[in-house]
């Protein structure tokens, strides 16, 4: 990929492959930069830094199972009206088992869901010193552009750059928002949860609690942004775009490119996510597998490093509740003598405090809340 902006000069404080690298300091150096993997994409890195390379038994298992993508359902909304309950059977079925569905004729104009995507693709292709305005690792503003959330305490790091916006909720000022992306991020938000409320009140339907029960508790008011932004690696065998984890909220919808690369696990393996066009993804959340109490499940799921010529942009919203201090357990609904609450209560502070405190990897978050 070529870019309209003037390359910086290579950088090559990370080119030490010796015994006394000291990756802390190149991760460290990298992030001082503020032009994330954008950055070292622009600057002509042919070879991956050594603090991008991933652990064999990430790597040796980067393949999807040929003709799994047909695993995740695709939910036609335009049904909604006329035969519901086969679409809050098709939603049960599919968050029960992989945790993953995609949504067509969801009313969202297709054309507000390419100009989301091409602003946020314009904003992460600025020149350098216009996207380091927003970097930084506190969300103080309500904005934040990173590379790599757990940077300082994964195993390795993934090829991958990300705007974060608080959209509720109490939403960032729309002026500390870029306003190369403003109006869009905006109309974006405003459409999903729209959307998302509708799913929500499925999900509730297909657990035989009625159509209000979930959107009562308020899991759609506490929102984020992502606008993940993966450039062509030059070394895609060796690195990731996203590692495998599975999300801490309630739900989230994520609106992805044509490139691919999406895959959530299944109990055969790894399944393609293959971008429908004009689709949005959902996906369970680890919240809403324990409000259920397991009756959904919340899926890993990762991204792979970009093999393709094309930068990979998606944005995603994750869904979650609004009060802090709300209490959150298995409802009561839910559980029986038969099948007794397989979670404590907490509150959702201290649930993404302990989110927070762990680097992306899996099944951890639920483990820990479990009794």
């Amino acid at each position: 990929m070529t870019s309209s902006n003037p390359s910086p000069p290579p950088i090559t404080v990370f080119a030490s492959t010796t015994p006394d690298y000291d990756r802390a300091k190149a991760v460290k150096q990298f992030d001082e930069t503020k032009h994330g993997v954008k950055g070292l994409v622009d600057s002509g890195v042919q070879k991956l830094p050594p603090f991008f390379v991933h652990p064999p038994e990430t790597l040796s298992d980067l393949k999807p199972r040929p003709g799994s993508e047909s695993e995740v359902p695709t939910v036609d909304f335009s049904a909604v009206e006329t035969s519901r309950a086969a679409v809050v059977d098709q939603i049960r079925r599919a968050a029960s088992t992989i945790g993953f569905f995609q949504v067509i004729n969801h009313g969202i104009p297709p054309e507000l869901l390419e100009r989301t995507v091409a602003a946020m693709k314009k904003f992460h292709e600025q020149p350098a010193e216009e996207r380091a305005r927003v970097y930084r690792r506190e969300m103080g503003t309500g904005v934040s552009y990173i590379s790599n959330v757990d940077l300082y305490n994964s195993k390795a790091a993934s090829w991958r750059d990300t705007l974060q916006i608080r959209m509720g909720p109490i939403a960032a000022d729309p002026e500390e928002i870029p306003e190369v992306c403003r109006e869009e991020v905006r109309a974006w938000d405003k459409e999903a949860v729209r959307v998302g409320e509708l799913v929500i009140g499925l999900l509730s339907e297909g657990l035989g609690l009625g159509a209000e029960k979930l959107p009562e508790m308020g899991l759609v008011q506490g929102r984020v942004m992502v606008g993940h932004y993966y450039p062509p690696c030059p070394e895609p065998d060796l690195t990731v775009g996203l590692t495998s984890h599975a999300d801490p909220g309630a739900l989230t919808v994520v609106l992805q490119d044509h490139v691919g690369g999406l895959q959530v696990r299944s109990k055969d393996g790894w399944v393609d996510v293959k971008p429908v066009p004009g689709a949005l993804v959902f996906n369970i959340g680890d919240l809403l597998q324990i409000i259920s109490n397991e009756e959904y499940k919340s899926a890993d799921h990762r991204v792979l490093a970009n093999c393709s010529k094309d930068p990979r942009v998606s944005i995603a919203i994750f869904f979650n509740p609004g009060e802090r201090e709300k209490t959150f357990g298995p409802l009561p609904e839910l559980t029986s003598a038969e099948k007794p609450p397989l979670y404590r209560n907490f509150t959702f502070n201290e649930f993404m405090t302990r989110f927070f405190k762990k680097e992306l990897d899996g099944k951890s978050l639920t483990n820990f809340f479990r009794q």
